[in-house]
């Protein structure tokens, strides 16, 4: 999500139902507040702070679209697993995002997410996010909030300049990865996810499908996805 920190307030809001950059509250206030706004409107809560979106660039929404078309790829082959992009998480007491895409396991199918009204509760296995302007944010703030939140593996795509990030959860904190030799990212989450780096970085989808789809003809989806359906509880 493409943000930008105009101001910082040491308040609460004093303007009515509103929510402006840099607004230090709760999460069940920021709620309640961004559930009177427009439909239009996008913000999110990041360590108890405040941060409305900015335009989105060409670049981002190019980014997103092809994350996105990765992972519903994965998600149609993967039977128990959903791929949301833009979603409300309730992530914990002082946060509450909104990430550009992500990849979580079904509760009846084992999975650490939960249902709060209409919206998902705690961390995702993996989430992905572009970042533009909102590099600080994404790699700084809100990697800590993921973090702190439960995240398995976390992936930010830098547009400027172009670079992949991907990190693991390793004894309760997230390390960054190191590009492998063969240039290809596999999640240790979900077996088969297979990620071309080169080829994300470039937008080009064509490869960046043809390395998953070597990923899904692994036999360590097969076995995945059949374990998956051995937790299957409904």
């Amino acid at each position: 999500m493409t943000q930008t920190l105009i101001h910082r307030r040491q308040q609460s809001p004093t303007r009515g139902n509103s929510l402006a950059n840099g607004d230090h509250l709760d999460r069940p206030t920021f709620h309640r507040l961004y559930e009177d706004t427009p439909e239009s409107f996008r913000a999110e809560l990041i360590g108890g702070i405040v941060y409305v979106a900015s335009p989105v660039s060409r670049q981002h929404s190019n980014a997103t679209a092809t994350f996105t078309g990765w992972l519903v790829n994965y998600r149609a082959m993967t039977p128990g697993v959903k791929s949301p992009t833009d979603g409300t998480v309730l992530l914990g007491e002082f946060d509450e995002v909104q990430p550009d895409c992500m990849l979580y396991v079904l509760p009846q199918f084992g999975g650490r997410l939960c249902y709060q009204d209409k919206y998902l509760a705690g961390g995702p296995e993996l989430v992905c996010e572009v970042a533009t302007t909102s590099a600080a944010i994404d790699l700084h703030r809100k990697l800590k909030s993921y973090q702190q939140a439960g995240v398995l593996e976390y992936l930010v795509l830098t547009t400027d300049p172009a670079e992949l990030f991907w990190f693991h959860r390793v004894d309760g904190k997230f390390e960054r990865l190191d590009l492998p030799r063969d240039g290809t990212f596999k999640s240790a989450i979900f077996p088969g996810l297979w990620l071309n780096v080169e080829a994300i970085i470039s937008d080009d989808t064509r490869a960046v499908l043809a390395t998953l789809q070597r990923g899904l003809a692994d036999e360590s989806h097969a076995k995945f996805v059949a374990e998956l359906e051995s937790r299957r509880t409904s």
